[in-house]
């Protein structure tokens, strides 16, 4: 019996020793209460605590990756989407996010649902579609805002996918037809306008040197005697026709006359 009791002494202060004895690595905080009451954060490494009076909570600081489910958002301009988003955040204050916060995890996934229904709501589809860095810098600043009384971090939100209905993709690729139609226009429209500027200039030079007209019109019979045509029509100005003109009426006129 004598030998029995010191065995027994011996188990339980080893029991008692390992259950007072943590190991944190070099990610993991502990949250220490000592009889109810925050003592303090410790780690990493060995971390002894007094049984019975000390209770330990560990939290992990490294980065967590939370995938937000597909959200029903209406945009401004009245068109239901869904939207999915990837939501990057971590613990900086241990002691916050065990007294504050009964599951932060939970909590945190729960208000990225919110906002990002919230913060899309508040633009045109077009915005959503286009301008993904500007809506994901607005998630992440209206999350980080919340969550900061918590001890987390929102380091960075993604938008995945906005998925839309069919109709809606018909609508928007007529949209795009159409735009780039009068895109189009416009551009034909402005090559006019320079075409009909140039010939205004042109026009105005050779106004000036009537030489310059003259050897324009050489040039362009070159150019026509150059290809294979059966026709070639001369055009020919008023100013050289004009005295060959005269020169006939006159030589007709004393035959028209009439007889007395």
């Amino acid at each position: 019996m004598g030998l029995i009791s010191p065995l027994v002494v011996i188990v339980i202060v080893v029991a008692v020793a390992a259950s007072s004895l943590r190991v944190l690595r070099e990610y993991q905080r502990g949250v220490v209460f000592q009889l109810g009451r925050f003592w303090k954060v410790k780690g990493p490494g060995l971390v002894v605590l007094i049984p019975g009076i000390q209770q330990m909570v560990r939290i992990e600081l490294r980065t967590v990756v939370l995938d937000v489910p597909s959200q029903d958002v209406i945009s401004r301009d009245n068109v239901s989407v869904k939207v999915n988003a990837v939501v990057y955040f971590r613990v900086v204050d241990p002691q916050k996010a065990v007294i504050e916060v009964e599951n932060f995890l939970m909590a945190t996934s729960q208000l990225a649902q919110t906002t990002l229904r919230s913060v899309l709501g508040k633009h045109d589809l077009d915005e959503m579609l286009s301008q993904r860095e500007k809506l994901n810098i607005d998630i992440q600043q209206t999350l980080d805002a919340q969550t900061l009384s918590w001890g987390i971090k929102v380091s960075n939100v993604e938008i995945k996918h906005v998925d839309i209905n069919e109709t809606m993709i018909r609508a928007i690729a007529r949209q795009a037809e159409a735009e780039r139609e009068r895109r189009a226009k416009v551009i034909h429209a402005e090559g006019e306008m320079q075409a009909a500027q140039k010939l205004y200039e042109a026009a105005q030079i050779l106004a000036q040197q009537p030489q310059a007209l003259q050897l324009r019109y050489l040039e362009t019979l070159t150019v026509i005697a150059a290809d294979k045509n059966s026709t070639i029509i001369f055009p020919l100005p008023i100013d050289v026709i004009s005295p060959l003109m005269k020169l006939v009426e006159r030589k007709l006129a004393p035959a028209t006359q009439p007889q007395e």
